[in-house]
């Protein structure tokens, strides 16, 4: 197993900005906010006077774990004092971090500063799994399941959205427990066998639709799972995360990873698919679903994937970092009476954490830095237990997102890389 990261070089971009009232103050970005042993994390704090006064005051440097940030563990104080019209350059250093990700919070006296987020070390970011003993068993008789289901489905031509070179398709595929479950598919008009690339959805993300001629040379399926896309003006689950909580046999996210492996399961019937290049790609949630497909897929169909900003993961910590989902999620499982134990023992069976380890293929995936809906702390929870080859790039300044004129031609390499010849 061989693990690859990359680093985004940003320098200089005055990301995280506080105003006070006299003062400007600038964190430009430097070695992408994240270290790895032996170096030691720094960052530069631009100071600038801003009414042509000497402006004295206390600069305050504050570094807080992800997992309890409101205890800082370094504490940083220097007294600045830029000149008339002019910038104080000041370093900090913090030489004694551990792995993990820490909020970053740069003030002014009484001005409540800039936060951003910094990281160290994350290959070494630990989280072991918490499965239950019976999860294989669980996640075996769910393909068994499906596998009794028949792939049935039916191709609808989209004809003012077809191209010269492919052809749109609307697709409605049976998946597990009778649920259909819907997408779009662009199928190359010329005779031959072709990659397949498949996109999986973002939580309660709108339908979108491929270019018709955008690449000529794939086949490209976007599937929505059950209740989602296309489905949503009749979706009978409501708040997805929160269906079933009481009941991992009843759970929405046992239906919704089935429909990921049932996608492939749809793939493989299509007479112009090369079955030997299937890969995957998907944010949020559909970084979940990407990593759950291939780790669920009893024929491990997929030759590689590309998850960035993945959902659904290390729910204890996770719950720890965001509001939401945990929110809702909580409150759901007080509504119903369960323990915080019961409710995190039931999530253990959909956590990507506890699945990790069943994936083969080869993952790139992206990281948000500043994410606050699925933090990097999560996503290098399942990414450091995957046995497979291995690359993450971090985005430092992106929130709950990729920067895609990076990531889509990362992508498209790593999957040619990747190809069966």
């Amino acid at each position: 197993m061989k693990t690859k990261a990359i680093i985004i070089a940003l320098a200089l971009l005055p990301a995280a900005t506080a105003s006070a009232d006299n003062l400007k103050i600038e964190v430009p970005v430097e070695h992408s906010w994240w270290w790895n042993a032996p170096e030691t994390p720094e960052i530069t704090v631009n100071v600038t006077d801003t009414v042509g006064n000497q402006s004295p005051s206390t600069l305050r440097v504050a570094l807080a774990p992800d997992l309890d940030k409101n205890n800082p563990v370094i504490v940083l104080t220097q007294e600045v004092s830029p000149a008339k019209g002019k910038t104080q350059k000041l370093k900090f250093s913090f030489p004694t971090l551990q792995p993990g990700f820490y909020s970053c919070t740069v003030s002014d006296g009484a001005n409540p500063g800039k936060q951003f987020w910094i990281g160290y070390e994350p290959q070494n970011v630990v989280s072991l799994p918490d499965s239950q003993p019976d999860i294989d068993a669980f996640w075996q008789k769910a393909n068994e399941e499906l596998a009794r289901v028949p792939v049935e489905y039916k191709l609808t031509e989209i004809a003012e959205k077809s191209g010269k070179k492919r052809k749109i398709y609307q697709v409605d595929v049976l998946s597990l427990g009778g649920d259909t479950i819907k997408g779009y598919i662009a199928l190359p008009v010329k005779k031959g066998k072709y990659p397949v690339q498949i996109y999986y959805n973002g939580y309660g993300a709108e339908p979108w639709m491929m270019g018709a001629d955008d690449r000529p040379d794939w086949i490209e399926l976007n599937i929505f799972a059950r209740g989602q896309g296309l489905d949503k003006p009749v979706n009978k689950y409501g708040d997805w995360i929160q269906y079933g909580l009481d009941n991992p046999d009843n759970y929405y996210y046992r239906g919704a990873f089935m429909d990921c492996v049932r996608a492939l399961d749809f793939v493989e019937t299509l007479p112009q698919a090369d079955t030997a290049n299937i890969f995957a790609e998907g944010g949020s949630q559909g970084g979940a679903f990407t990593l759950a497909a291939a780790a669920l897929d009893p024929k491990k169909r997929l030759r590689a994937i590309a998850p960035y900003i993945p959902f659904l993961s290390d729910y204890p910590h996770y719950f720890t970092i965001v509001d939401w989902p945990a929110w809702p999620v909580k409150n759901k499982a007080a509504e119903l009476g369960m323990s915080p134990e019961q409710m995190y023992r039931n999530l253990s069976y959909f956590d990507i954490k506890n699945l990790a380890r069943r994936i083969e293929a080869p993952v790139l995936m992206g990281v948000g830095l500043q994410d606050p809906t699925c933090p990097p702390h999560i996503n290098f929870s399942s990414f450091n237990l995957i046995n497979s080859d291995k690359e993450f790039v971090i985005y430092p300044e992106c929130g709950h997102t990729v920067m895609y004129d990076d990531w889509n031609p990362r992508r498209e390499a790593f999957f040619n890389k990747h190809s069966a010849k």
